[in-house]
Formats: C-alpha cells, sequence, structure tokens
C-alpha cells in the first residue's frame, strides 16, 4: 500500500466567492500534494450573483442559486471554517477570523466581494436591507412577501445594473401575486447607466416606466427609518421595504491589511497578486489598475483557471500566467418577467430568447456545483480471500461514533472481563464511566473515548471530541474535573503538525474549561489519519448510573436525533431535494458543539437514572438503561425531536456504516410501527443528548428549566414494567 503523502503547506482562501468556488472545483479533480487547503467563508452556502433577479421575481427557487460550500469543500478535499476574516497579521502570516482564533497560513487568496451596506454616516441606516451580501437580502425578501400590505411600498437606493433589475424583479413578483407595488427607484448621480449605450438606457427607462417605477435621478438620502426615506430637501417617501443596491463598497476591514489599495478595493497585478506576494485577490473586492473593469461576475469567473494556476505556480515554484480580461462582455440585464436585455459593442436586443439565453448560462454555472465526479472507492484483487468483495461493497466507514465497533461485537469482547477485584471500584464495564469510592465518601468517575474525523477542520473535532467524552462523566452526574488527551496526527510536514496539535490543544482546553475542568497532558502519535480522544475524570456526590430507573418515570431527551446519517450524507456528498445539504451540515454541527454540563446539572439531582445517547443511537443506550434497571419503556414517535433533514435523508436511503450493526442489536427487542423515524431510533449520534429517566410530576418542570437554558430537550416517553423492551407508538 501506497503511504499517503504528508501535507507540508497551507493555503487559506478567504472568502466563498465565484472565483474560489471554481478554484475549488478544480482543485478538486486535480489536488496538489504536500498543500492543506483551508476555505473561510461565513455561510455554508454562497449565492450565485446572475440568477438572483430571477429569485426575487420568482422563476427560481432559493437552492437554484445557492453554491452549498460545505459538499465543494468535502469535494476539494478542503479544510472548511465557517467564519468570517477580519484582518491579516502579514509579518506573523495570521488570519484573524471574528469567532476563533488565528489562523496560519504559507500562501493566501481573498475572494470576498462588496457590500452594499449604507455608511453608518446616514441616519437610520441600519433600517435598509443590503443587496450584497446576498443571502441575508434573500431571507428578509421573502420575510416581507409574507406579511406585505396590499399595496407595498418599496425604496430601492441605488440606479445601477443591480438596482434597475431588482426593481423589475420586486415589481413583477408583487404583481404577480395580486398586489399593486409603489416602488421609487432613487441615485444621487444625475446619468442614469453611462456604462450602456442610449439605446439600451431608453429602452430600460421605458420598462421602467411600464412597470410603474418612479426614476429618481440626482435624489440624495438624508435619513432612513423602517417606514419612510427622506430625501435631501425634507421630502419623504414611504416605504416598506429599503433595499440598498448603491454602488460596491470594499469590505472595512481589508484597509488595515496594509496591502495597496485604491479607494478601499485591493490593487492585484496581471498574475492577481497583490503587493504582498504571499496573497492573491480576484473578484469584485479587488482591482487591476492596469486594465481596470467594471465590478461584474464575469470576471471573476473568467479569472477562476487563471487563479488556479497560479497558486500552484507559487506552491511549487513554476512561472506565473497573466489574467487579460475582456475588453467588453455581454450584458444580459433581467426585466423582471421573463424578459431580458441583452447590450454588447454597442449592439442592443431585448426579448423572452435573451431570457432563455441568459437562463442557460447561469444554470451552466451552477451546473458545475450539481453531481461531482464519484469518487472511487477499494476494489478487491483479482486473487482475495472469500468475503472480501462482500466486505469492501458496504457503506464506506463513517467518522465520529459512527465509526465505533458494533453492539454485538463489543459485548462479545466485553463478556469475559473479570469483575472488580479492588472494593473502591464501584462500577466497570457496562456503565457510561467506571466509579470508584472516594475516602471522603464521594465519588470519581472515569471514562475514555475518542473520535475518528469527519471533516478537515482539526479545531472543530476536538470541541466535539471533548464535549463527546465528557458526556459519559456528566451522564453519571458528575463534574469534569480533568483530562488527558489522546491525539493521532495524519501525515503532515513538522510545521504543519506543530500547527495541527496547537489548534486541537488550545480548542480542548478551551472547551474542558467551560466546563470547569482542565487538560493536563496526553499522548500524541502519527498515523493514517486524525483522531482525537480525551481520558475524563470527574467527581460526584451522588453517582447515577443507567440502573434505578422505575415504571412510571417520564424520559427526557435532551438533543435531537440525526447526527449519523447528517454526518454521513455529508462525507458521501449526498444531495436532498429542497434543501442544502451544507445547511442542514452546518444546523447539525452548531446542535453538537453545544455544551451540555448546564443540562446535567439540571437533571442529575433529580434523575433516576441517565446515559448519553452516542454511538448504539437512542434505542440501544435505553435498552441498556432497560436491562440495568429492570424495566421497559413506551416511545412516541413524535415527541421525539430530529434534526432539521434527518428524516429526509434517512427516507432517501443515507445513513451510517453503523447504522445496520445498531439496527440488528435493537430490532428483535422492540415492537415498532413501519415508520422512517424508527430506523433514526438506532442512529448512531456524536456527542449526543442526555436521556434521563425522572419522577413524572417533575418531568415538565426539569423539562421548563433545559428549554429556558436553550436546550432543544423533549419529553418522549415513560418507563413501564415489564421485561426490558421498547414499544414504540406514532
Amino acid at each position: 500500500m501506497t503511504p499517503a503523502l504528508p501535507q507540508i503547506k497551507d493555503l487559506v482562501l478567504i472568502g466563498g466567492g465565484h472565483c474560489h468556488a471554481l478554484v475549488l472545483r478544480m482543485w478538486g479533480m486535480k489536488p496538489l500534494p504536500g498543500t492543506r487547503v483551508t476555505l473561510i467563508n461565513p455561510d455554508p452556502a454562497a449565492p450565485y450573483t446572475g440568477m438572483l433577479p430571477g429569485l426575487i421575481a420568482g422563476h427560481y427557487r432559493r437552492e437554484d442559486l445557492m453554491i452549498d460550500i460545505v459538499r465543494l469543500a468535502r469535494f476539494a478535499g478542503a479544510r472548511l471554517i465557517l467564519d468570517r476574516a477580519t484582518g491579516i497579521d502579514r509579518d506573523a502570516r495570521l488570519i484573524h477570523l471574528a469567532g476563533r482564533p488565528p489562523l496560519p497560513y504559507d500562501l493566501a487568496a481573498i475572494d470576498i466581494g462588496i457590500t452594499s451596506q449604507l455608511p453608518d454616516a446616514i441616519p437610520g441606516a441600519s433600517a435598509a436591507v443590503a443587496a450584497k451580501p446576498l443571502g441575508p437580502y434573500a431571507e428578509a425578501w421573502e420575510v416581507f412577501l409574507a406579511r406585505r400590505p396590499p399595496e407595498p411600498r418599496i425604496a430601492i437606493l441605488g440606479a445601477g445594473l443591480a438596482g434597475v433589475e431588482l426593481a423589475l424583479a420586486s415589481a413583477h413578483r408583487l404583481r404577480s401575486e395580486g398586489a399593486i407595488p409603489r416602488i421609487a427607484l432613487i441615485d444621487r448621480s444625475a446619468d442614469f447607466l453611462p456604462t450602456l449605450s442610449p439605446r439600451a438606457r431608453a429602452t430600460i427607462r421605458r420598462r421602467l416606466a411600464e412597470a410603474g417605477i418612479d426614476l429618481r435621478l440626482g435624489a440624495t438620502v438624508a435619513a432612513i427609518a423602517p417606514d419612510r426615506v427622506t430625501l435631501t430637501g425634507g421630502e419623504v417617501l414611504p416605504s416598506d421595504f429599503t433595499l440598498s443596491a448603491t454602488g460596491a463598497r470594499p469590505h472595512p476591514w481589508l484597509s488595515g491589511t496594509g496591502l495597496d489599495q485604491r479607494e478601499g478595493f485591493l490593487l492585484i497585478d496581471a498574475t492577481l497578486r497583490t503587493s504582498d506576494p504571499l496573497i492573491f485577490a480576484s473578484g469584485d473586492c479587488a482591482t487591476q489598475p492596469d486594465t481596470p473593469r467594471p465590478k461584474a461576475g464575469v470576471f471573476a469567473v473568467r479569472a477562476a483557471p487563471v487563479l488556479h494556476h497560479n497558486l500552484r505556480a507559487a506552491l511549487t515554484g513554476r512561472p506565473l500566467r497573466p489574467f487579460r480580461p475582456q475588453t467588453d462582455y455581454l450584458k444580459l440585464v433581467s426585466l423582471g418577467g421573463q424578459s431580458a436585455l441583452a447590450e454588447k459593442w454597442g449592439l442592443t436586443a431585448t426579448g423572452p430568447r435573451l431570457w432563455r439565453l441568459k437562463d442557460r448560462i447561469d444554470r451552466a454555472f451552477m451546473d458545475r456545483f450539481g453531481p461531482y465526479p464519484a469518487m472511487s472507492r477499494p476494489a478487491a484483487p483479482a486473487e482475495a480471500t472469500t468475503g472480501l468483495a462482500a466486505h469492501l461493497d458496504r457503506r464506506p466507514l463513517c467518522g465520529g461514533c459512527g465509526a465505533k465497533l458494533g453492539p454485538g461485537v463489543l459485548a462479545e469482547a466485553l463478556a469475559p472481563l473479570p469483575p472488580p477485584a479492588r472494593a473502591e471500584v464501584r462500577s466497570g464495564p457496562g456503565d457510561d464511566a467506571a466509579v470508584l469510592a472516594r475516602p471522603d465518601g464521594g465519588f470519581q468517575v472515569l471514562t475514555t473515548d475518542h473520535l475518528r474525523a469527519f471533516c478537515h477542520d482539526p479545531r472543530l473535532m476536538a470541541r466535539i471530541a471533548a464535549l463527546h467524552a465528557m458526556g459519559d462523566v456528566l451522564a453519571m452526574g458528575a463534574a469534569p474535573q480533568v483530562a488527558l488527551a489522546q491525539v493521532t496526527l495524519p501525515p503532515l510536514g513538522p510545521e504543519l503538525q506543530s500547527r495541527m496539535l496547537a489548534e486541537i490543544m488550545d480548542e480542548a482546553a478551551r472547551t474542558f474549561r467551560e466546563a470547569g475542568a482542565d487538560v493536563v497532558g496526553g499522548h500524541s502519535t502519527e498515523g493514517a489519519e486524525l483522531t482525537i480522544g480525551f481520558t475524563v475524570t470527574g467527581t460526584a456526590p451522588r453517582v447515577v448510573t443507567k440502573a434505578g430507573a422505575r415504571p412510571g418515570d417520564a424520559l427526557i431527551l435532551t438533543r435531537p436525533l440525526g447526527s449519523g446519517t447528517i454526518l454521513a450524507a455529508e462525507m458521501a456528498l449526498a444531495t436532498l431535494p429542497g434543501r442544502l445539504m451544507g445547511e442542514v451540515w452546518a444546523a447539525c454541527i452548531a446542535l453538537m458543539t453545544r455544551p451540555q454540563h448546564d443540562a446535567a446539572a439540571i437533571l442529575a439531582p433529580q434523575a433516576q437514572a441517565m446515559t448519553d445517547v452516542t454511538g448504539f443511537g437512542l434505542a440501544g443506550h435505553l435498552l441498556e438503561m432497560l436491562d440495568a434497571s429492570g424495566t421497559a419503556a413506551t416511545l412516541r414517535l413524535d415527541a421525539i425531536p430530529l434534526m432539521p433533514g434527518a428524516l429526509e435523508l434517512a427516507k432517501a436511503g443515507q445513513g451510517s456504516s453503523l447504522l445496520p450493526a445498531n439496527l440488528q442489536a435493537v430490532s428483535w427487542r422492540m415492537t415498532a410501527p413501519a415508520d422512517p423515524r424508527v430506523t433514526l431510533l438506532s442512529d448512531p449520534q456524536t456527542a449526543g443528548g442526555l436521556l434521563a429517566a425522572v419522577p413524572a410530576d417533575r418531568a415538565e418542570g426539569l423539562l421548563a428549566a433545559l428549554l429556558a437554558a436553550g436546550h432543544t430537550a423533549a419529553r418522549i416517553g415513560e418507563v413501564t414494567a415489564g421485561p426490558p423492551h421498547i414499544t414504540v407508538t406514532g
């Protein structure tokens, strides 16, 4: 077997703009050995600007124009950090982020687009919705449509091409829904669309008039309020929805980088390199002074192959290639309905066929981020031991708890262990943690756990692994005390080894400290892939075990199910009709990274029995509680919370590699209807919720306290009398 090649350099892409999206797709087709790629973007999806007017007009669904950044990063083998860059320390080669410590880089590129947010100097500027970034605008528009008055009043600030398209799109959408809109299109310049030909300008003016849009040129906004826009001179324009589509403004943090700029935009040379040879830039945030061009997406798309080549060249010591943008380009302007205006070289045409041309071009761009080429899977050689081919045909091995051994295998392995010989050992294999009696009358609990990485972000994996390992201590009603780390790093050069281990240990220390515990050391080694684990101790005056559940107790679960299915689907580059897989994954991660020590503190004083729901799924871990307590249970499917998208993925056949073993272990001990939700009861959970059996008369109070603390908790069933068995009702 050929050993994996170590990564020795960090390439960091700041921003998920069109150019970087295409670079990542090309990188996924042909990775550069030795380079670790990181993408920093605040959101799990990025909108394609060319289709925004069609979305506003109602011609497209939201998912039609959103690039799934999570799927793209997975295909490219890139680490994805869902955060926003706030600055660059070029001397230390660090990128500062809004929500986590600085990130080192060896080579960086910036493609963060522009903003149309109004300057704070305009009173009430925050009352206006900015057209860029596009995601929040699209969401605000849908909210407005749901509550709009019969005669909605809209003010759009900025009568450039973007403002014109959005004004016409808004008018079309509102009229198609039976509304009578009153739209004002305002611009402080008296010169209307100076980059277009006179014929094109006249055509657009006519379309604006036909749509009833009031074009106000040479007008300056003095103030904005939630229900009006006040112009200089005192005229007040009523507005139920105010949109800022003003000229392109650079993101303010770029001014602090020390890079050469013009009016806040990064100056780049013909190779797309900034004044710092280790930083490239592309898209609307950058300007080529020798060949200035308008802020248009077509140039970012055309620059992508050159940026891809030059990043690889900079990392391999090869010559860079110049980017020569075309002097003119085909301008396709949406006219509200399914009609468009085309302009190039001074020639103008309009009509539905040009909309169809624009639609084909836009969909062709988005098709590049649809189904990705299938990744190869290992195949059995011609001569191989019988059964190897069938073994390789199983689901690809998951990360997280999905990589655990099945419950049957584990039970067989633990069965021969002798009972504890020391008097102070009160429990061993079988409970969430070992329990030792302390001389002072309290108890010490001890557990260990580790996770095979399911993403390329070591800091994120460290946090989830730490929370996951603490779950066993919390489930015993104990307060975490100290932790030892066990880290297996993938093949890396010495500098990246140091960076990755530092990230892991820093995040681990932060996460344990949140729960009042300390990381006191550990062990590291190098292996085939990243694996992070922790041995954790805790103390408790009273230990809550899996035994103790009594008939009549209420069952409370603190976290929705579905992480195993979602993580497996994301690793498999799955798609989900009507949803963006990246947003489903991001919502799942947000739940997994929520600490639960406060939930344990609420439940432990009242819990009769408690466990955490991890690799064996809710059904498997509940059966462990029932076996220890000598009771049965009834679960109500309608009451069990599920993570967004988990049920749809389960219906589509997605699931963890551990799911079949979990189902086999519980199916004969569970009576359940034919319902796809039942499968999710065996879904392996990573950093899953706590499951507690509590006195029924205290359940509502405990549930209210959990909800008030921010947990997505639910009362999911009851403990009943009888031999250990689960009855599931609809």
